[in-house]
């Protein structure tokens, strides 16, 4: 490959990495055809994006963009996936097509804000919380001490609140 066509191509790997900062790296490369397809489509249907590159080509352009964390795990074959609601939904949905394709996807590593990510990592990662689901788990925490107030007025404290208002109606 020429001097020229390798420039094209980073250019064109730049801009579709676009301002991505959180991206995985997996093995696709044992994938025939027809699962590789299918594995691409569904991901793209979630935003998802795949790109099976050469290491030293993603390596320049992602280095211009400045993610330099990846570069340890750039070795053998590389598939670089990024997009998705967020890196947690992005790790979910690679473990989940990991535990269905077997051996066929092995995940190598990632990076999640300028921090290199193991395999291991990225496994933990896909276990954990999403951001809609600690939104919601911080609108719980926040309303609890609400319901607490009800709970109480609403048992003992309601019976005694409500003989204290019969005793004022009586008087009135």
């Amino acid at each position: 490959m020429s001097k020229v066509v390798k420039e094209m191509v980073v250019s064109e790997l730049r801009d579709r990495f676009g301002d991505s900062q959180e991206m995985l790296v997996i093995d696709s490369s044992r994938l025939d055809a027809i699962s590789d397809n299918e594995f691409r489509l569904a991901l793209r249907e979630k935003e998802i994006y795949v790109c099976t590159v050469k290491n030293s080509l993603a390596r320049k352009a992602l280095n211009d963009s400045g993610v330099t964390a990846l570069d340890e795990v750039l070795a053998g074959p590389s598939t670089i996936v990024w997009g998705g609601e967020d890196i947690v939904a992005l790790s979910k949905e690679i473990a989940k097509w990991v535990r269905q394709l077997g051996d066929k996807v092995e995940i190598k590593g990632g990076t999640v804000e300028g921090t290199t990510l193991s395999a291991g990592d990225v496994v933990s990662l896909s276990k954990s919380p999403g951001r809609l689901e600690l939104i919601g788990q911080i609108a719980g925490l926040a309303l609890s001490p609400g319901a607490q107030l009800v709970s109480a007025l609403l048992g003992p404290g309601g019976k005694l609140s409500g003989q204290v208002q019969a005793v004022s109606e009586k008087e009135d």
